[in-house]
């Protein structure tokens, strides 16, 4: 696996972990599956989603596209089948603002997401037996 081939690949598992989020966080809080409540596991999905409105908003591309398109150049070789497929996939050709005004739309869903199914962040209370605080 070359370079650009590992940044694509961390890419995709960034992008399936927000969109999955998406899809299973509502999902869950209306099946009543208590994982989609984790605090650290909400917060990492928020703040991911963050930082790509955030690049979107300031004009700039996402860091790991920008990587990847440097480590494919520096290959000098054509991409495989997979990786020009996964291109094609998450690689959208629209112009900046409409990415921005997306991921912002897409991140204000995800705070909308902390009212209307809140997490929880696990504690011990006094007596030693694992309480429920929500935030």
């Amino acid at each position: 696996m070359t370079g650009a081939e590992a940044i694509l690949a961390l890419h995709l598992a960034v992008i399936l972990f927000n969109v999955g989020g998406l899809v299973v966080i509502p999902l869950g809080g209306w099946r009543g599956w208590g994982f989609v409540r984790g605090f650290w596991w909400r917060l990492l999905h928020l703040a991911s989603l963050g930082v790509v409105a955030l690049q979107a908003v300031l004009g700039k591309v996402c860091f790991l596209t920008v990587w990847q398109s440097e480590l494919a150049g520096e290959a000098g070789s054509p991409a495989p089948l997979v990786a020009r497929v996964v291109d094609r996939i998450i690689f959208w050709p629209l112009p900046l603002w409409g990415f921005a005004v997306l991921y912002v739309a897409v991140a204000a869903y995800v705070v909308a997401l902390w009212f209307l199914v809140p997490s929880r962040l696990r504690q011990i209370d006094s007596g030693g037996s694992p309480a429920t605080r929500r935030h």
